[in-house]
C-alpha cells in the first residue's frame, strides 16, 4: 500500500491532508474532531488583535442543482479572546502530537505586535506559522491581510519581522487579489519565510437579493465584498499555483495548495502542480469532516495503480507539461469522433458546434431519431462537442496529424508558412 506520510518543512503528519485556516479550525472541539475523523493537520484561524464579527457571514453560488458551488464569505480573523485560542491549540497538540497543528497569524502593523504574537504561540508547542496576507475584506481596510499581500515591499518587510523572532517553520499564505501571485511570493522568499500557501479566498460579490435589492450576505440592508472559494474556484488556484511552482525563486520552497479541494483526485491535481500538501475548508463546511475518509482510500488507491509508493514521486510531476502557448506544437491535430452505438441522439453536440463553433458535425434527419457524424475535413479539434456530449467516451478525439515534426508557432512565422485561407 502506498505511504501517504506527509513531512511538510520537517512538520510530520499521516497523510498530506489539512484543514485551513477558518470556522472549522476555530476552536478544540472541532479541531479535536477533524483528528479524530483523519485529518493529518490543522491550520488554527487565525489569530491576532481579537475582532467583533457580523451576521451573516456566508452566501453562496449554487450551479446545476448542485449547492456551493461558490461559497463566500465575509468573516474576519477569529472573534474569540487569544487566552483561549493558545490554552485550546497546546491541549490539541498534547492530545495529537502526530498531527500537524500550524498557527494562522495577523498581527498588527508593526514589529513589535507581530514579535509579541509570535511569542505566545509559540509557546503553545504547535508546529508551523503561517502569515495571512489573504483575508480580501475587513482587515485589509485596516492595513492588515490581502493589504499586506498586495504590496511586495510591504510583505517582505513584515516577512523579515516575523524571521527576526520565529524559531518554528513559517508558511507566507498569498492574496489572489492580484495580477500575479509571483512578485509577493518571491519577495516573501526573499525575505526568508521557509514555504508559500496559496490561494487565499477571491473578492466577490456571489449575487443580489432580487427582492431586497441588497446583495448578499445581507447584514441590515447592507453587503461588502466578501471572499469567495470553493470548486469554483479550483481552476485559478491551480493555474496560481502553478507560476508559484514554475518561478526560479519561488519554486525554492515547498507549497501548501488551496483553493477548491473537495475530493482525492482534486488534491492529487494540486500536488501534481506543484503542492506538497493540500488544505481544505468549503468542502468541509458542507460534508462535514469524515470526508477526508474519502480523500486518503482514494489516493491511496490512485497511488497503488499507478506505482506510486510515496507522495514525493508525483509532487510537481505535471509542471514541466505547462509551457507558452508559441511552443505548441502546431502540427499536432485532433478530430472528433462519435461512437453511434452509444450515441442517445440529444444533437447536443450539433448544436454546439452548428451556432458557436465550426459547422463541422453533419446531421441526418431520420425516424425516430436524428443522426449526427464528423465532417473531419472541416473539424478543428477544438474540443467542444465532446465537453457538452453527456455520455460518458461516446465523442473521442482522434489524432491526425499534420505533420511529423514539432513546429511551434515561432519556427512558422519564421518559415513565412502559410496561414488558413478562408
Amino acid at each position: 500500500m502506498a505511504d501517504l506520510r506527509a513531512n511538510f518543512l520537517g512538520i510530520k503528519s499521516p497523510n498530506p491532508f489539512w484543514l485551513a485556516s477558518a470556522p472549522p479550525t476555530d476552536k478544540q472541539y472541532n479541531v479535536l474532531r477533524a483528528f479524530e475523523a483523519g485529518w493529518g493537520g490543522v491550520v488554527w484561524k487565525t489569530l491576532g488583535s481579537q475582532v467583533k464579527n457580523v451576521s451573516s457571514r456566508y452566501s453562496a453560488v449554487d450551479y446545476g442543482g448542485s449547492k456551493v458551488m461558490g461559497f463566500n464569505n465575509i468573516e474576519l480573523i477569529s472573534d474569540r479572546p487569544l487566552d483561549i485560542n493558545l490554552r485550546e491549540i497546546a491541549e490539541c497538540v498534547r492530545l495529537f502530537p502526530d498531527r500537524a497543528m500550524i498557527v494562522s497569524l495577523m498581527a498588527d502593523n508593526s514589529r513589535e505586535k507581530w514579535h509579541e504574537l509570535i511569542a505566545q504561540v509559540e509557546d503553545t508547542g504547535a508546529h508551523g506559522l503561517e502569515l495571512n496576507f489573504g483575508c480580501p475584506h475587513g482587515m485589509t481596510e485596516r492595513g492588515m491581510g490581502a493589504a499586506v499581500g498586495q504590496d511586495p515591499e510591504i510583505a517582505k518587510m513584515v516577512v523579515e519581522w516575523v524571521m527576526e523572532k520565529a524559531t518554528l517553520p513559517v508558511i507566507t499564505k498569498l492574496t489572489p487579489n492580484v495580477h500575479s501571485v509571483v512578485p509577493t511570493g518571491r519577495a516573501s522568499v526573499e525575505g526568508g519565510t521557509h514555504a508559500l500557501s496559496l490561494i487565499n479566498t477571491i473578492q466577490s460579490i456571489t449575487g443580489v437579493d432580487l427582492d431586497t435589492f441588497v446583495p448578499n450576505p445581507y447584514v441590515a440592508g447592507k453587503s461588502v465584498y466578501g471572499g469567495y472559494c470553493g470548486p469554483a474556484v479550483k481552476p485559478i488556484a491551480l493555474k496560481m499555483l502553478t507560476t508559484i511552482a514554475q518561478d526560479p525563486k519561488t519554486s525554492q520552497v515547498p507549497i501548501s495548495g488551496i483553493g477548491g479541494v473537495s475530493t482525492w483526485k482534486d488534491a492529487v491535481e494540486f500536488m501534481l502542480l506543484g503542492a506538497s500538501n493540500v488544505q481544505v475548508c468549503t468542502a468541509v463546511m458542507k460534508h462535514g469532516f469524515r470526508i477526508v475518509e474519502d480523500m486518503i482510500d482514494g489516493m491511496n488507491n490512485w497511488m497503488d495503480e499507478k506505482g506510486f509508493k510515496t507522495l514525493d514521486d508525483f509532487i510537481g510531476k505535471s509542471v514541466p507539461t505547462i509551457t507558452h502557448w508559441e511552443d505548441l506544437d502546431i502540427n499536432y491535430h485532433i478530430v472528433a469522433n462519435i461512437d453511434q452505438d452509444k450515441c442517445i441522439h440529444c444533437g447536443l453536440c450539433y448544436i454546439a458546434c452548428e451556432d458557436t463553433s465550426h459547422q463541422s458535425i453533419n446531421l441526418t434527419y431520420g425516424n425516430p431519431y436524428n443522426t449526427y457524424s464528423i465532417k473531419e475535413d472541416e473539424c478543428v479539434g477544438c474540443n467542444l462537442c465532446k465537453l457538452v456530449c453527456p455520455v460518458d467516451s461516446c465523442i473521442t478525439m482522434v489524432e491526425q496529424r499534420k505533420g511529423d515534426e514539432y513546429l511551434n508557432w515561432k519556427e512558422f512565422q519564421r518559415r513565412g508558412l502559410p496561414l488558413n485561407d478562408h
